[in-house]
Order: C-alpha cells, then sequence, then structure tokens
C-alpha cells in the first residue's frame, strides 16, 4: 500500500508537470490559433536560466528561479512581437514552422554554451525526503504538486478578476467581436505569448528536481502535448486534469507493466481519446450533460 502511495504522488507530481506545459499549449492556441512547437525549448532555457544564475552568479535560488521566469516571459513578448506577428494572416503552417524554427535555434543557443551541453545539474533539495510515519516521499514531488495548485489558483483569479485575464478570455472567445469592444487584440496576443513562456519556464523549474536539469529535457513536451489534445486544445482546467492523468497513468504503467511500455502510455491513451472523444475529454463530457 505504501509503494502504491508512493507510485501515485509521483505520478501526480510529473502530471502536474504535463499539466503546466499542456497549460501552455492550450494558451497560445486559444489567443493565436497556433500550435507553439518550441514550448520544450523555452522550458529547458527556463531551467538552464535559473540554473546559471544560481550557481554561476551566486544568485540565491528563489531569485533566480523568479528572474528566470520573467525573462522567460520577456522573451516570449519579443519573439511574438518580431516573429511570430508576421505569421498572422498566413496559412497556419507558416506559424508552426516559425516556432519550430525558433525552438531550433534556442536549443543551438544552449548546445553553444559548453557547461550547459557536457554536464547535468540537479537543485539542492532533489534528494530531501519527506517522512510521514512510515510513509517517506519525496520532497521534490510534494513541492511540484503544492506548486501547480497555487499557481493554478493565480491562473483562476487572473483570468475571472482582472482586467488582462478577461480581456485575453474575450479574444480567445473572439477576436474580432472582442476588438470591436475595444480589447487591444494584439497586445493581448504579446500576453498569450509571454504567458505561455512563463508556464514553460516554471514547468522546467519543477521539473528540474526531478529529472535533472540537461538539454534533452524539453522533450517532455512530446508528452504534455497529448495532455492538451485530450482536455480538446481550448480547455485550462482540461489541460491541467489531462496531464495529472497521463502522469498517474503513466506511472501505473510503469508499476504492473514491463520496463519501457509506460513511455508508450501516454500515446496510446491519446489515440484512444481521439477516437472516443474528437474535440477532446472535455467538450463529450459537457456534450454528455
Amino acid at each position: 500500500m505504501l509503494s502504491l502511495i508512493q507510485v501515485l504522488t509521483s505520478g501526480i507530481a510529473i502530471g502536474c508537470v504535463y499539466g503546466l506545459v499542456a497549460l501552455s499549449f492550450v494558451l497560445i492556441y486559444k489567443a493565436t490559433e497556433t500550435v507553439s512547437f518550441m514550448q520544450g525549448e523555452l522550458l529547458m532555457v527556463g531551467a538552464f536560466a535559473a540554473v546559471a544564475l544560481n550557481t554561476g552568479a551566486g544568485w540565491p535560488l528563489w531569485l533566480a528561479a523568479v528572474v528566470a521566469v520573467a525573462g522567460l516571459a520577456l522573451l516570449g513578448a519579443v519573439l511574438e512581437r518580431f516573429a511570430l506577428r508576421r505569421a498572422i494572416g498566413q496559412p497556419h503552417l507558416v506559424a508552426v514552422l516559425l516556432t519550430f524554427g525558433l525552438g531550433m535555434m534556442l536549443r543551438g543557443g544552449v548546445t553553444s554554451v559548453p557547461a550547459a551541453s557536457h554536464d547535468i545539474y540537479r537543485l539542492p533539495f532533489a534528494d530531501s525526503v519527506l517522512q510521514i510515519g512510515a510513509l517517506a516521499l519525496s520532497l521534490s514531488h510534494v513541492l511540484v504538486i503544492v506548486a501547480t495548485v497555487v499557481l493554478a489558483g493565480v491562473l483562476a483569479i487572473f483570468f475571472r478578476y482582472t482586467r488582462a485575464g478577461l480581456a485575453l478570455r474575450a479574444c480567445s472567445e473572439n477576436a474580432r467581436v472582442a476588438a470591436l469592444m475595444g480589447v487591444p487584440v494584439a497586445s493581448m496576443h504579446t500576453l498569450a505569448w509571454a504567458l505561455g513562456a512563463a508556464l514553460a519556464a516554471v514547468a522546467g523549474l519543477l521539473l528540474a528536481p526531478i529529472t535533472f536539469i540537461h538539454l534533452n529535457m524539453g522533450l517532455i513536451a512530446l508528452k504534455a502535448f497529448p495532455a492538451a489534445v485530450l482536455g480538446g486544445l481550448t480547455s485550462l482546467p482540461g489541460a491541467l486534469v489531462g496531464g495529472v492523468f497521463l502522469g498517474v497513468a503513466e506511472s501505473l504503467a510503469g508499476l504492473v507493466l514491463p520496463e519501457g511500455v509506460k513511455d508508450v502510455v501516454p500515446y496510446v491513451l491519446l489515440m484512444l481519446a481521439l477516437l472516443l472523444f474528437p474535440d477532446g475529454m472535455a467538450a463529450g463530457w459537457r456534450r454528455r450533460r
């Protein structure tokens, strides 16, 4: 029983990371109707930026993390303003290929730094254990879950009660009507890309104590994308729930199935979801209600 609880905790923690990356996919897609293929690279750059500020510049870890997330938000806004905005009005494939190319450029930039391309980094509390009676839980897993719950609450307040959040929601529902109502649609697009990049950076920082910081950590976006599809690519809560569902399913598969099979689970579930709920599980549940 204790091992099952530990596996479930691990699955929820990694699922939270999937969910945050999926949130970044959905946030950008809802506002701009563009699927961003550079979220994995943004995740990796955010984690490396925090490590560089912490170990290289000697900043406290919390300050390095805050500055790294803010820097990635600024990077997302700059990329939208000077590159991605030019794809508006063009075929969707143009924007998709732009994000793919920008992602490759970000990866190439980090690879060109010798310390980043040859070493693996780990955060100081990664090995800490939280002991509750006979139950031993990884402190990093607990922190990931708590941080995700707090961040989800902050995002819910932002989208429900702030002027910028309401404007972003209006823009994502119907950009033309939002523009007629006085919403600055172009600024909302910039905000969506900035928030998407910041969310990817947060996901990278939360993933760091679980899987180390290395060049290939951005590949987790390939598993997070099915979580976004499970939510229908339009539901922010659906993306987060889909991520946690995939993380738990993957961990349970690792417990009962042969080694290596668990990596296939997210894609098997994605295929089943697309067959049963072509518009996403969230839309399917709404229709049944």
